[in-house]
């Protein structure tokens, strides 16, 4: 298995000079404590749990899988007193709000360190990870009681949360759901339906599990109109906060997957159990996309996270592995072959991994820190983030996914037929990732969103507010040694706005068009929105060579991987642009009967 530590330099890099991070927190209310000083020692402490805790349960967790019985879910060994360690260290708390128990970090350090025990663990990470969902919807929409009753549990990792939104005749169609919720004389309601691929639905490392979970009640409109949202604990509170009897709520199987073998993916199956409305009702769905939008971005972390981990293999084993020699000569001529590293078809994969970890790194920290914006900036100012996080996230979660798993196969290339085989653990990064471009909605979903509410649904507004950002950003970036990137950047940038009016007016004659041209549009924006992040880095990098500041040989790699995805990534873009611009006809012209074999 490859051995994981945590690119700290890299994270500094991106959240002091790129992001400037400490500069922001000091203008944002409740933040002023975040020094670059306490970050860095958060983040290496973090790291250490992650490196010597995580990283070695990954392979582990894999072999055993979960165990299901009447009983409940055996997690794999080690995985409880991890989580033991996670909590008893506060990091559960770490950016959650002080008078619910956290520590009222920025929301940017909790995802440096989703990153880390992403990609020393994914499946161990899913445990807590969908607590900060659970957190922040009841944050947002519960009542005084419910917020007592359950976020300081939440917040101090006692008790863990999910996320119940499918089920297995509907899948992404929410409209379709037929869970029912009854209401009953105490003003609770009864919930009865089956759930499928709940993520840490039932397990035995906390006390308790509080489900968030869609339903109808009996009045409700059809469709997704007709959606309530409602708190269900696996054990109903008592009145000192305690864990009391137990509810009506229990685990009927776990899936068999392809990945996240470790991560117990469960079929939850409610029974007149006890729910509280969360929100108003009939509008569950909206209440839901607090935590959605939340998910989201962690699922995002999830391409970053697999890109960093096959990275960090392929690079040791690049190193050490000899086969064959270079083209131009030896370059070990005391020993039979060359390493592998010389080579470069080899060469073109490690650099395409680190090229979409690093540039993905950048675009998750900046959409998160837009997060803090909103969460603590003044009223124009989280306007904006809002706005800018509307667009972004759809990109983030499909695009990053995407490149995320050709950055994980590449791993198994190069390590040859190696890859193929289990106990090296590249092979396992490739099934542990493929499920990401489906939860949280597929690639697809994602592109529709992208496409239709957000860019064409605001009549285009949403797009020019980050085009803007990027063509300010290029305007004052005119500098010689910039040039090849900000215009290369620049160009894509109006291509950007220029494609987008077309599929607009195409849609107008015929909706189908934006539909067709939705994952090619997507991709294009996502490899446009990373050269943006890598030309924000390039910047960074020129400027301490130029000054003679750093480690020099840091900032001349960081120049040089800038340099490969503007000349060998970002031209991907073309290809996309040349397909959405295709057309309908060449998808929706065949009859169904001749898709025949």
């Amino acid at each position: 298995m490859p051995e994981y530590k945590a690119p700290l330099r890299d994270i500094r890099f991106v959240m002091h000079e790129v992001l400037e991070s400490e500069k922001l927190y000091q203008t944002l209310p409740g933040y002023e404590e975040a020094t670059a000083e306490l970050m860095d020692a958060i983040v290496d402490e973090g790291a250490k749990f992650c490196e010597n805790v995580l990283a070695p349960l990954n392979q582990v967790g894999d072999e055993q899988g979960c165990k299901w019985s009447e009983e409940g879910v055996k997690t794999p060994d080690g995985f409880a007193d991890a989580y033991k360690q996670y909590v008893e260290n506060g990091w559960p708390a770490l950016s959650a709000e002080p008078d619910d128990g956290g520590q009222g970090m920025p929301n940017l350090l909790g995802m440096v360190m989703s990153e880390m025990m992403g990609s020393s663990n994914w499946s161990w990470g899913m445990y807590p990870g969908l607590s900060h969902g659970a957190i922040k919807t009841i944050e947002a929409h519960g009542t005084p009681e419910q917020k007592e009753a359950y976020l300081t549990k939440l917040v101090a990792g006692e008790w863990t949360g999910t996320m119940c939104l499918t089920e297995a005749h509907c899948g992404t169609d929410l409209g379709l759901l037929r869970s029912k919720a009854e209401p009953q004389a105490d003003g609770s309601y009864a919930i009865t339906g089956t759930k499928i691929f709940i993520s840490a639905g039932e397990h035995d490392m906390a006390d308790n599990i509080v489900h968030i979970v869609l339903a109808r009640l009996p009045d409700a409109p059809e469709g997704t109109k007709g959606i309530s949202l409602f708190i269900v604990p696996k054990f109903l509170p008592t009145a000192d906060g305690g864990v009391g009897e137990r509810n009506g709520v229990t685990c009927g199987s776990i899936e068999k997957k392809m990945g996240i073998k470790a991560s117990a993916t469960c079929v939850m199956n409610f029974d007149n159990a006890k729910g509280f409305l969360i929100g108003p009702a009939n509008k569950g769905l909206a209440c839901m996309f607090t935590f959605m939008n939340t998910a989201r971005l962690g699922t995002a972390v999830q391409g970053l996270a697999h890109a960093e981990q096959s990275y960090q293999g392929a690079l040791a084993y690049a190193r050490e592995r000899l086969a064959m020699r270079s083209v131009s000569g030896p370059k070990n001529p005391d020993g039979p072959a060359d390493p592998i590293i010389v080579h470069p078809d080899v060469r073109r994969m490690l650099l395409t991994q680190k090229a979409f970890a690093e540039g993905g790194r950048a675009f998750i920290y900046y959409l998160t820190q837009l997060g803090d914006v909103v969460q603590n900036g003044d009223e124009e100012a989280a306007k904006q983030a809002d706005d800018l996080m509307a667009l972004l996230t759809p990109i983030a979660k499909a695009f990053l996914t995407e490149v995320g798993y050709e950055a994980a196969n590449h791993g198994v290339q190069v390590f040859g037929g190696h890859g193929y085989i289990s106990e090296w653990g590249m092979e396992q990064i490739v099934r542990d990732c493929r499920i990401s471009m489906l939860y949280e909605g597929t690639t697809g979903v994602q592109a529709i969103d992208l496409i239709g509410r957000k860019v064409l649904g605001s009549g285009g507004k949403l797009l020019m507010n980050f085009t803007a950002i990027v063509d300010e950003f290029c305007k004052a970036n005119t500098d010689d040694a910039m040039k090849p990137f900000i215009d290369a950047l620049a160009g894509y940038n109006k291509e950007w706005l220029e494609l987008t009016m077309k599929i607009g007016e195409k849609a107008m004659q015929n909706p189908e068009e934006a539909a067709a041209a939705s994952v090619d549009y997507l991709m294009y924006s996502g490899y446009v929105t990373l050269a943006y992040f890598w030309a924000r880095m390039a910047v960074v990098a020129q400027a301490k060579v130029a000054a003679g500041e750093g480690d020099a040989s840091f900032y001349e790699a960081k120049l040089m991987t800038a340099r490969f995805y503007f000349d060998r990534l970002l031209p991907r873009a073309a290809m996309h642009k040349e397909c959405l611009l295709s057309g309908a006809d060449n998808l929706l012209d065949m009859p169904e009967a001749l898709f025949a074999f």
